[in-house]
């Protein structure tokens, strides 16, 4: 029988709190939920009132992956949900996660968490926009730095202030706070900076998904800010070989991932002690005063 554990009044069963989920590191299920409840203060502001889709791996990342955006069978009647548009109008119904014990249930189906950039009581309405930078072997996150810096001084440029995480797999991720603004123009603005960053920075940059294209280069996919697409959140952690995380990251540790990519490889056993030292480093995304709006045109 699976241990019954009480979170903030919610009676939650845990289950199968010995399995091996990471292999190269031993990782158990018990650690990654520990894991969970240790990063939850930071994490909670990034997936409050954003419909949740979940990349499940409940054998592992060597096991069957699946992405998922129902809430899954035998979800606690107390797990809230929001009636969300699929494509032709369709309504379903996602789950978000307000608090901790919705966290630890989520947590416990073994899940990458995924988000929007908009919010569920304003659908396809943004507030950030997102640049997934993606490097083509032999290119690395080394590359990406350099794209990342070119693109915080863009962005400074029309007065938005962006920041940094990793992917918690080969890339980097930027965000910034936004007014609300329909994503398809937030979508045209990420394209144009896209473009831009390809004009400046020559062979070191695509815009296009085609994998063709993308050997040595940095494709910057600005696609991820369509109403329809998420992304990985902050604080999640990934199905990889080790538990590694999006994590966020100083410009500083920008800088020197030019020169020591490793430096920019964070796993959840890091997590913690980033936190006492650094608080949240993307708290000013959740900040509507540190909102800007797009440039006019």
């Amino acid at each position: 029988m699976s241990p019954i554990t009480e979170v903030e009044g919610r009676r939650l069963a845990l289950s199968n709190l010995d399995k091996v989920l990471y292999p190269a590191t031993g990782t158990t299920k018990g650690e990654v939920l520990h894991y969970y409840a240790v990063t939850a203060d930071a994490f909670l502001p990034h997936l409050r009132d954003r419909p949740i889709s979940f990349l499940r791996y409940p054998d592992g990342p060597d096991g069957q992956l699946f992405f998922t955006k129902n809430p899954p069978q035998g979800t606690p009647d107390w797990v809230r949900t929001v009636e969300v548009s699929r494509s032709e109008g369709q309504l379903a119904r996602q789950v978000i996660i307000q608090d901790l014990p919705t966290l630890m249930w989520a947590a416990n189906l073994v899940v990458e968490f995924h988000t929007p950039q908009w919010l569920a009581q304003e659908p396809g309405v943004a507030d950030r926009l997102v640049l997934d930078l993606d490097p083509g072997a032999p290119a690395s996150v080394a590359e990406c730095c350099e794209v990342a810096l070119w693109l915080r001084e863009r962005l400074a440029a029309d007065g938005i202030e962006a920041y940094a995480k990793t992917s918690g797999s080969k890339g980097l991720h930027l965000l910034a706070a936004l007014e609300p603004t329909p994503s398809e123009d937030v979508s045209a603005y990420a394209k144009k900076l896209a473009l831009e960053a390809q004009e400046a920075l020559g062979e070191l940059v695509v815009h296009r998904m085609t994998r063709a294209l993308r050997p040595g280069k940095v494709f910057v996919d600005f696609s991820q800010n369509a109403a329809a697409k998420t992304t990985a959140a902050p604080y999640t952690l990934r199905a990889r070989v080790e538990p590694t995380v999006s994590a966020p990251v100083t410009w500083d540790e920008v800088e020197e991932g030019r020169a020591d990519p490793e430096r920019l490889v964070f796993r959840a056993a890091d997590i913690g002690v980033r936190l006492e030292r650094y608080g949240d480093l993307l708290g000013p995304l959740v900040d509507p005063g540190r909102a800007r709006p797009l440039p006019k045109g």
